[in-house]
Order: structure tokens, then C-alpha cells, then sequence
């Protein structure tokens, strides 16, 4: 499978790449060089024409292109125009598998609650949840429109797994490893039809605390945390 990956040098998209680069033919593309001199694609997504030409001849696109809020115009162009770009280019290049992403939804509304899964997001008022927001409804707009296979995977934090790094006394909800993200990313795209075209997921490793469960992904990705990280936060007595 022939796949775009944008924002390929950015904060996310370099950690994906031992997990997914030895499955599939990757075009990686980004408006910056790779940090690990990678060959990449001039890419900018708010640019619908280099959009479409990298996504030229692909099977696939993910995008983890983000611009945080301290720029509003330039956070509205990359997150929301640039999520209509990837499914304008995917509907006219007729490519039937976006992988989308953004931040999580949820918290603050659901905090006092257990047991969470599959819940309405809640983009409140931040101008950064507004813009990614706003980016998924154009994918889930697209995708039922068009028949395009897409999953948007939402989290709270990224980084290494216990055992690389001290989290301090808990785990954040919705923070998922790096291992992990790379497996979910995979599942993605092999899965051949995704139901109602669309479908997010609320992706975590660590489930200990009972409030914040990756069921969906299980049911629907066949998606299991890599280990049952919430072990390292045990105290020993």
C-alpha cells in the first residue's frame, strides 16, 4: 500500500516511522526537513495544488499535520483548510483511506465518570479544539459523502512508555505510547471497510483507572495496548 504521510517531520510523524515504515511504501511530507535527514516532500498543506500532487498515485493518506493556537490564522489554514484539502484531494483522486487526527474531546466533561468509551465530544471553547473540531466534521462530512475510509484517532498525550520515562505519581487520561499509536496507525490501515465510512477513537495505553477505555478500538481495530502499562504506577508495599 502506497501511503502519504503529512507532517512526516513534525512533532508526531517521525516517532510512527519504525512502526509502520517496514509495511508500507511511504511518502513522507512536511514543509520542513526530517529530523533524521529522511528524503521528504515540500509539502504545505494550507496549499490545496501541493496537496493533491503529493497525493498523486497513493492509496492512502494520514495526516498528523497541527498548528497550535499561539498563531490563529496559521492554526485555522493547517488544521481546518488543510483537513478539507486531504479529503478534497482523497475525493478527487478517488483514494478510499484517510487516517485523521486530533486532540481529544472529552475530558472535563466526563471526569467524574468511569467506564468511558464511546461518548459525544465536547469541543468547548478553545480555539485550538474549535480548529481541530471543525476538521473533523469536514472528514466525517467527506468521508459518508464520498465512501471514503476514515478514522480520526483522538488523544490527550503522546510520548514513550513507562519504563522510558517517570510520569510522576498517575497517568494522564487519554495519553498514548508511541508503540502503540504505531500499532492503532497500522490497524487503520488495513482495515478494509470502516463502519458508517467514519469512525473516531479515543485512543489510550493505559487503563488502569477504570475511566477512559479503549473498547472501541478493540471491537472495531482489533487495537490491544502493547502491555498493561498501568503496572508501573503500582507502589510496592
Amino acid at each position: 500500500m502506497k501511503v502519504l504521510l503529512l507532517g512526516a517531520s513534525g512533532l508526531i510523524g517521525p516517532y510512527l516511522l519504525a512502526g509502520i515504515e517496514p509495511y508500507f511504501d511511504l511518502r513522507l511530507a512536511d514543509i520542513k526537513p526530517h529530523p533524521d535527514d529522511k528524503p521528504i516532500a515540500e509539502v504545505d498543506v494550507r496549499n490545496y495544488d501541493q496537496v493533491l500532487a503529493a497525493a498523486r498515485g497513493m492509496d492512502a493518506i494520514m495526516n498528523f499535520t497541527v498548528v497550535r493556537p499561539h498563531h490563529h490564522t496559521l492554526s485555522f489554514q493547517v488544521n481546518t483548510l488543510g483537513a478539507w484539502h486531504v479529503m478534497r484531494a482523497a475525493q478527487e483522486l478517488g483514494i478510499k483511506k484517510v487516517v485523521h487526527t486530533g486532540p481529544q474531546l472529552v475530558r472535563h466533561h466526563y471526569d467524574h465518570d468511569f467506564d468511558i468509551t464511546d461518548v459525544p465530544h465536547t469541543p468547548g471553547t478553545g480555539y485550538y479544539e474549535l480548529t481541530k473540531g471543525l476538521s473533523n466534521e469536514i472528514c466525517r462530512t467527506y468521508a459518508k459523502a464520498y465512501g471514503i475510509q476514515t478514522i480520526c484517532f483522538l488523544f490527550n498525550g503522546l510520548g514513550p512508555d513507562p519504563s522510558q520515562l517517570d510520569y510522576g505519581t498517575d497517568f494522564p487520561p487519554y495519553t498514548i505510547i508511541w508503540e502503540d499509536l504505531q500499532q492503532a496507525c497500522r490497524l487503520a490501515l488495513e482495515l478494509d471497510v470502516v463502519p458508517d465510512d467514519y469512525q473516531s477513537f479515543d485512543m489510550t495505553s493505559f487503563e488502569g483507572q477504570g475511566k477512559y477505555k479503549a473498547d472501541k478500538a478493540r471491537r472495531i481495530l482489533g487495537y490491544e495496548p502493547s502491555e498493561p502499562w498501568e503496572d508501573y504506577f503500582k507502589r510496592k508495599i
